[in-house]
């Protein structure tokens, strides 16, 4: 039998060890890649089950209320959706129901959602249709907050272009702005065309998720 040198048996052994090594980093990388926090596989649930309804045009949303529900761990909901937040995941959407709650939209399908608000607005006559692409670009990239104030908002717009009255104007028929009663300088960042849905909806979860 033909002996191998130790210096060999040494370096085949080194070589396995860190063959060995690199598969254990690649497959870490791919558990790190495939790990979800409990909020946010919650809130992808949630999305996938949200109601088609006909001539509804919402992209899907969920009540923070909801999710409180499902999720033991209000803080940990909070320090999550904080995260994603930051992270431009999602956006987080102050409602108007009387009650302290708030919508819960990925950036994705919000995004969506204006597009489809100014495609139907697009045909009617009139200008300041480029307002909504300032919109995108400029506020919802640097505004992560539920609300904003006019002045901040024009600075904001004017990034894209020379801002007038009506450009505010056409983002508040849209319903992508709101204004708040206690301060009428203040706005709420909102989603277009929800009002129809969410009555329906807040009873259905209090059905669905009670307290």
């Amino acid at each position: 039998m033909e002996n191998v040198p130790e210096s060999s048996s040494k370096g085949t052994k080194r070589r396995r060890a860190e063959s060995s090594d690199a598969g254990n980093t690649s497959s870490s990388s791919l558990e790190n890649d495939l790990t979800f926090t409990d909020t946010l596989i919650a809130l992808r649930i949630m999305r996938a089950q949200f109601p088609q309804i006909l001539n509804v045009s919402v992209e899907p949303f969920i009540l923070k209320s909801q999710l409180y529900s499902s999720v033991k761990d209000r803080t940990q909901v909070d320090r999550e959706l904080e995260c994603l937040r930051r992270d431009k995941v999602l956006r987080l959407f102050k409602l108007n129901t009387g009650q302290d709650d708030h919508a819960v939209m990925f950036l994705d399908d919000y995004l969506k959602q204006i597009d489809r608000v100014f495609k139907r607005m697009e045909g009617k006559t009139g200008a300041g249709f480029e307002v909504f692409e300032w919109f995108k670009t400029h506020v919802l990239d640097s505004k992560l907050e539920t609300g904003i104030e006019h002045q901040e908002l024009c600075s904001l717009l004017s990034l894209g272009g020379k801002v007038k009255d009506s450009h505010i104007s056409l983002l508040i028929n849209a319903g992508v702005l709101t204004r708040q009663l206690i301060d009428p300088s203040m706005y709420w960042i909102a989603i277009p065309n929800i009002g129809s849905l969410l009555k329906g909806l807040v009873q259905r979860y209090k059905t669905s998720y009670p307290k």
